[in-house]
């Protein structure tokens, strides 16, 4: 459970780069990592969103701040 959730912050925080770099400067490195295959683009775009949601999951259920104060 740990490492899932390690794995998807790690994704999720280079996804944020990736598209980061897209967006000022018009280079998909997403895409060009996948060497121009559409299918594993789109994958890779899907695997985001899981991502996302699987953190959002995490927060909810374990709640890792509930004793920050």
């Amino acid at each position: 459970m740990k490492l899932t959730t390690l794995v998807c912050c790690a994704y999720l925080t280079a996804a944020g780069l990736f598209l980061t770099v897209f967006a000022l400067s018009g280079f998909d490195l997403f895409f060009f990592l996948c060497a121009g295959n559409r299918i594993l683009y789109r994958a890779l775009l899907s695997l985001t969103g899981v991502a996302a949601a699987w953190l959002v999951f995490w927060l909810a259920a374990f709640r890792p701040t509930k004793y920050v104060s």
